[in-house]
């Protein structure tokens, strides 16, 4: 570990997961590097990142900040940081893995938001679209909401007004 590469990659590693609520840790073996190459510009687009380390550095890294993923760390490893949107980071993912045969690459773990997730939490995330699309359906609904309570307010208030009239 004395070795001064090894030591800058680590020191990289650890500012990198710096405010790092959410990454995934996956197996990309096998994909070729224009297939990385465009997965790395899909994870980009989310607000995330694809880091290829020494399974050794990754863990390090990770331990420092007080989280352990030894188990998840055997074979050829990367991590994959979702600093803005967690769920689009792992629809990529997913994306990318439907777009080979192989199915590469394979999610081996997670840690979302504080917790440390199995791969079908990681899988069941990517199913439900991105954040702002969430956003957006939310928003949809809330307003929906309020114009046909609108629509009540207002047929009570001529309903109201129509009484003293008559009185």
């Amino acid at each position: 570990m004395a070795n001064e590469k090894n030591q800058q990659t680590l020191s990289s590693l650890k500012d990198s997961l710096t405010g790092i609520e959410t990454f995934y840790v996956v197996d990309y073996q096998g994909l070729t590097a224009g297939q990385l190459s465009q997965l790395r510009k899909d994870i980009r687009e989310k607000g995330g990142q694809l880091i290829v380390a020494k399974n050794t550095l990754i863990n390090l890294a990770l331990q420092d900040g007080g989280r352990d993923f030894t188990a998840a760390l055997k074979g050829p490893s990367a991590l994959v940081l979702a600093q803005e949107d967690p769920a689009g980071v792992a629809k990529a993912l997913s994306d990318a893995a439907k777009g080979n045969d192989k199915g590469i690459p394979a999610v081996k773990g997670g840690f979302v938001e504080g917790n440390v997730v199995d791969v079908k939490v990681v899988e069941r995330l990517a199913s439900l679209g991105s954040k702002t699309s969430l956003q957006a359906e939310l928003v949809g609904v809330l307003s929906a909401h309020l114009s046909n309570f609108v629509g009540i307010l207002e047929a009570y208030k001529e309903k109201l007004e129509g009484e003293g009239q008559s009185a």
